[in-house]
């Protein structure tokens, strides 16, 4: 992917991000699950959300996607809501495998949006031989072992050449090597221009791509901070037991 790539059909020329959160929260019947949340996610880098089970992780995630409903603050993108749905993609922990093959799976995205099929599947062909399912092609997708679904998840969110990628724990219970593939096909993408924002409870993939890292505790982002400074120098004590694999409660 290019850095300086124009965005098919859109309506407006201006960047996606900033993303900016203020005083945003999340209640589900009464609980608060998150905030309040004070964020900017910046236009360049990897940004990794930690923290213990239970911290709001996914539910940040959902939120800055448009997946969780908003309870109290605001949420802001440069360029308005609807057009920023379009510039944006999600890839979840178990993505979901349609009843298609990988490569009508990859392609479903740009049908959706208007693409021939026959050009959809040729350029899925290729995103197929990007992440590594260019053998897989006319395979169902169903079948595919965990570590090959989630290479198809980040084929389907990337075909759009989104501006944010937002991924929940895309490497969990892989083994070494599937990660190590996720990860390289992640930092393609960031060197293509796509920002990332990523949760995961690996200590050692974020310390390979995190630029920034946000630390979340009970639902409040607790700290936030340069991958590097973060790591070295925690400036609470639940992140520096967290980093340590003490129980953070």
């Amino acid at each position: 992917m290019g850095k300086a790539r124009a965005w098919e059909g859109q309506e407006d020329a201006r960047p996606l991000l900033p993303l900016e959160l203020h005083g945003a929260e999340a209640r589900v019947r009464g609980k608060r699950l998150l905030g309040p949340v004070d964020l900017t996610i910046g236009r360049t880098g990897t940004t990794i959300v930690m923290g213990p089970n239970g911290s709001g992780k996914t539910t940040l995630l959902r939120l800055m996607h448009g997946l969780q409903r908003l309870s109290a603050g605001t949420i802001r993108w440069n360029i308005p809501r609807a057009q920023a749905r379009e510039r944006q993609a999600y890839v979840f922990q178990a993505p979901i495998m349609m009843r298609r093959s990988v490569v009508d799976s990859i392609a479903y995205p740009l049908i959706l949006r208007g693409m021939n099929r026959r050009q959809a599947r040729a350029r899925a062909a290729d995103w197929a031989d990007r992440v590594g399912l260019g053998a897989a092609l006319h395979r169902p997708a169903q079948v595919l072992s965990g570590g090959e679904k989630q290479k198809l998840a980040l084929a389907r969110a990337l075909i759009l050449q989104p501006e944010i990628l937002f991924l929940d724990e895309p490497c969990a219970n892989l083994d070494g090597r599937a990660m190590r593939e996720i990860e390289a096909i992640l930092l393609d993408a960031r060197a293509g221009g796509t920002r990332i924002v990523m949760a995961t409870h690996d200590m050692g993939q974020a310390r390979r791509l995190a630029s920034e890292i946000i630390f979340l505790y009970a639902g409040r982002i607790h700290e936030t901070a340069e991958a590097g400074a973060f790591f070295a120098r925690p400036a609470t004590a639940e992140a520096a037991a967290f980093i340590n694999g003490e129980i953070v409660e």
